[in-house]
This record gives C-alpha cells, sequence and structure tokens, in this order.
C-alpha cells in the first residue's frame, strides 16, 4: 500500500470514497501508539474502506510559555509509520488551509468539563482542542474517528461535543499504549534524558499502585459479600483461616466501595518518593474522577459505583506528561 499525501481538502474531497471513512487525528510526530490508533481504524475501515491519518500541529491547543515552536515536526518519517499501519492517505494541511482567515473568532469552548484538571493547568487549551477537532471533522467528513484514551479528558470532551453538537460520526477510543516499562508513549518522551526518564516512570508506577489497591479491595469485598450477615461474615471467615479479612471484614462492609481514599494514597505514597528524586517529579494534580464530567470522586461518596479514571499530570525537567488508568468500582453486587 502507498500512502498519498493531501495538502489540501479539495483533494480529500476529491477521493473516490466506497466504504467507510476513518479518520485518525494527531499532531504528527507519530510512533507506536499512534500506529495502533491506525491499525485499529484500517479494520474498523475494512478493505473497502479508506484510512486517513491528519497530521496538523494546531496552534490554539498551545498556551503562553509552551512548547510549540519547539513541538516535532516529522512529517517523513510520519508517513513511513503511517504507511506501515495501513493509512490510504496522510492529510497535512498548512495552518491557513485549517485558518484561512487567521484565528477563528467563533470557536467551541468547553464548558465546566474543559475547565477541569488539564483545562485548569492549561486555560484554553480545550477549546483550542474541540475547534480544531470540529474542523478536522468537516474538512475530512469521516464516518468513524478515533483517539487515544491516554488524553482521556480530550477523549470525553470529543464525545460530549459530537453528542452535544449533533455531529454525524461516531468516536471511538483506543487503549493506552505503554513501553516495556510502562510509560505511556507520548510524542513528548523523547524530550526527556535518561536520568528524567527514569523519575517519569512514577508516573505510571504511581497509577498501577492505585490500580493494584483497588484491586484488593475490590476482592475483598467479593469474599466479604460471599457471606450475608456482618456477624456471620468475620466468624466464617475466620474458621477458614481468612483472619485478615475476618478481621477487615466490618471495615469492608462499611467502606467506600472501592475506597476512594486509600487507592489516592497508594498512588500518592509512590508520587511523593519522586518528589524526592535527582531530577524530582513536580506534581500538578493527581485525581480520581468520573470520566462522564471529569469531576472529583470525593472519600464521602460511599454509594458511588460505575467507571473511574485516576489521572496524573507532572511535570519533569521542562516537559510536562499526563496519564491515567480506568477503575471499575463496585463491579460486584
Amino acid at each position: 500500500m502507498t500512502t498519498t499525501l493531501l495538502r489540501t481538502a479539495a483533494e480529500l474531497h476529491a477521493r473516490v470514497r466506497a466504504g467507510r471513512r476513518a479518520v485518525v487525528m494527531t499532531m504528527g510526530a507519530l510512533h507506536e501508539g499512534h500506529a495502533t490508533l491506525i491499525r485499529t481504524a484500517r479494520d474498523i475501515a475494512g478493505p473497502d474502506g479508506e484510512v486517513v491519518v491528519t497530521v496538523f500541529v494546531n496552534p490554539l491547543q498551545f498556551g503562553k510559555g509552551e512548547d510549540l515552536d519547539r513541538y516535532p515536526r516529522t512529517l517523513e518519517a510520519d508517513l513511513k509509520i503511517a504507511e506501515q499501519a495501513g493509512a490510504d492517505a496522510v492529510f497535512a494541511p498548512a495552518v491557513d488551509e485549517v485558518y484561512p482567515g487567521g484565528e477563528p473568532q467563533v470557536r467551541i469552548t468547553a464548558g465546566p468539563m474543559g475547565e477541569r484538571l488539564e483545562g485548569g493547568s492549561r486555560p484554553g487549551h480545550f477549546d483550542g482542542m474541540l475547534t480544531v477537532v470540529a474542523k478536522l471533522l468537516h474538512l475530512t467528513r469521516p464516518d468513524v474517528a478515533l483517539y487515544g484514551q491516554k488524553d482521556a479528558q480530550q477523549l470525553a470532551l470529543i464525545r460530549r461535543m459530537v453528542r452535544d453538537l449533533n455531529f454525524g460520526v461516531e468516536i471511538v477510543g483506543v487503549p493506552t499504549v505503554r513501553e516495556e516499562d510502562g510509560l505511556a508513549l507520548s510524542s513528548r518522551n523523547r524530550y526527556l534524558s535518561t536520568e528524567e526518564r527514569r523519575t517519569a516512570l512514577a508516573l505510571s508506577q504511581a497509577l498501577f499502585a492505585g490500580r493494584d489497591r483497588h484491586a484488593a479491595q475490590e476482592a475483598l469485598r467479593a469474599r466479604a459479600r460471599e457471606v450475608p450477615a456482618t456477624r456471620a461474615r468475620a466468624e466464617a471467615l475466620s474458621a477458614i483461616g481468612e483472619s485478615r479479612a475476618a478481621a477487615d471484614a466490618h471495615a469492608v462492609a462499611k467502606a467506600v466501595p472501592g475506597a476512594a481514599a486509600a487507592v489516592r494514597a497508594a498512588a500518592r505514597l509512590v508520587l511523593d518518593e519522586a518528589v524526592r528524586l535527582d531530577p524530582p517529579l513536580e506534581l500538578d494534580y493527581l485525581a480520581l474522577v468520573d470520566p462522564s464530567d471529569f469531576t472529583e470522586i470525593t472519600d464521602h461518596e460511599d454509594d458511588f459505583t460505575g467507571e473511574a479514571v485516576l489521572a496524573v499530570a507532572a511535570r519533569v525537567g521542562t516537559t510536562r506528561l499526563i496519564d491515567n488508568i480506568p477503575l471499575t468500582f463496585g463491579a460486584a453486587s
């Protein structure tokens, strides 16, 4: 397969379409995470469909002091990766193709969800992101668009925009791709020195610690639920040698489903240790949120069940990194 490079929307619109068009939006500097998105798009589009990868470094997404100028531009390498992953075309427009009248005066506003977490740290970022996504959806006219779950808040906002504004496109989230040491793949990883990368591993390690604590608590709750009455539960667990479970049975019965505080504490412990490394980790936020609106799940929400996202953002040296992991609270009843 030869991947065609397109520079204008007119070139893209002139292509003959047979099956479904699947679009993967990127800012370039493609890596295995992007390749996974493209391969997934290929599977969805099928042999008769078309996969289009957009490469556009959107200036609206970069705030004052952020890395627009030094953001990597590697179009030739991007074309090779896109081709190997199964893309039919790469749409790499110039800024004046996307914004022909200069910076747009009318933009998409992310609303309250866009002001939380990443939006609080990077004011205006999500307005710029949604504006360019809306533009690229109109320019590429896909049946389905794919985005990585590593940018969980971005994915949630795109889904909300598509639903609220009646975009006729299916949105698919693709799980985060990680390197062998656990670090989430990101174009910004290339900025890290060997020492900085070692410190940056604390992000994924913190998330895994929170996930493991959550899994242990859910398993304990499941064992405790096997005996109906609180007193009988403790006696039965003790009788079968589950002394620790017996001791904890009453506490488990009263605990917050998934114990949000303990999940956060397990992750925080790893991050607190990373603050003392050389170079140190500078934590921006650690949050356990409801993925529908990215509001914080508090320790007092004793009736919370369902999906959650444990998210972290931090800076190592001059590089800011984000990561997250999904959790399910109270999966068993």
